[in-house]
């Protein structure tokens, strides 16, 4: 039931996408905040306390709507699978922004390219100047950004649906990243947003991996594991944004790493030289290649797992 629901959810989503502002996003947004105002004292414990009830009250109501279509019938259940996964899994969240900036490139409208870019940014809270970037910085953040939006949006909520049983798995996933993503920016220097980023660190630690092994296998493998290697050897302290940019960088065949990072590789004694080609407007069209070609090689393992367990009953 599993599988065919993503299928389903995928091609409505394909069809209908999901809005960005949309009811259910705002509501756990709202939740966050009204949670946040009542429990930040600025401490860790605060901010696990915090975080157990603003996930555990959404994972709770899962439950319950999962438990009750389960016994409405069968039916029931595979259309609430559907609806969730609708929600938490799908390209269309972001795919809309990329695919203004592509056009804009293409049609050799950088200005209209940078101002589609810093509202991506914006609405994902990301502060980074681009007011002066260039064709190939605007092509480069762009990419690194639907690589990361890619991981995030698809890889990383059905890694969790694949795993926990029903539903709870990718609403675990969603709430943990929108819960990570508004208290850094709520509370940036505090132990209450910290927690929140290092519970979703840990949530993200196995999918971002299997994510950019994906990439390796459908992209340049060598250079991928490479750059993957290599910035980690570098710096062992990487950051799972850095290691999903490495891995996609080097199967892109395109430096996709800020230049500060690009910098910190280079230098010292474990340090790499990796030749990447510079981001260009035709770079977008192979990320795009990238992550379809990683969509269907998961759903494809998926499949099988599917089938495996079909025939072991």
């Amino acid at each position: 039931m599993g599988f065919v629901a993503l299928i389903f959810a995928l091609l409505i989503e394909q069809g209908k996408p999901l809005p960005a502002n949309n009811f259910i996003h705002r509501w756990v947004v709202s939740w966050a905040d009204t949670v946040s105002a009542n429990t930040d004292a600025g401490k860790q414990k605060h901010g696990l306390i915090g975080w157990l009830l603003a996930t555990g009250a959404v994972v709770l109501a899962t439950l319950l709507f999962q438990w009750f279509a389960a016994w409405l019938h069968p039916v029931a259940l595979f259309c609430f699978y559907v609806l969730v996964l609708y929600l938490t899994l799908g390209f269309r969240q972001f795919s809309h922004a990329f695919t203004a900036i592509q056009l804009a490139l293409a049609a050799n409208d950088s200005d209209s390219a940078r101002k589609e870019l810093e509202l991506w940014l914006a609405h994902s809270n990301i502060e980074l100047p681009i007011e002066s970037a260039t064709v190939p910085e605007i092509c480069r953040v762009t990419i690194a950004h639907a690589l990361i939006a890619a991981h995030r949006h698809v890889f990383g909520p059905l890694f969790w649906f694949i795993l926990l049983p029903g539903a709870v798995g990718p609403v675990l996933y969603r709430v943990a990243q929108m819960l990570a993503d508004r208290w850094r920016v709520q509370h940036p220097d505090d132990g209450f947003g910290r927690f929140a980023q290092r519970v979703y660190h840990l949530i993200d630690w196995v999918p971002v991996r299997l994510s950019a092994a994906g990439f390796a296998v459908v992209g340049n493998f060598e250079d991928s594991v490479f750059c993957w290697r290599g910035a980690i050897a570098a710096n062992p302290a990487l950051s799972q944004r850095e290691l999903l940019l490495a891995a996609g960088g080097g199967a892109l065949g395109v430096r996709l790493a800020d230049p500060a990072m690009e910098a910190q590789w280079s230098s010292g004694e474990q340090g790499f030289d990796w030749q990447g080609a510079q981001a260009n407007p035709g770079s977008l069209r192979s990320a795009v290649g990238l992550v379809w070609r990683s969509v269907v090689l998961w759903v494809a393992l998926f499949a099988m797992l599917t089938m495996a367990n079909w025939l072991g009953r």
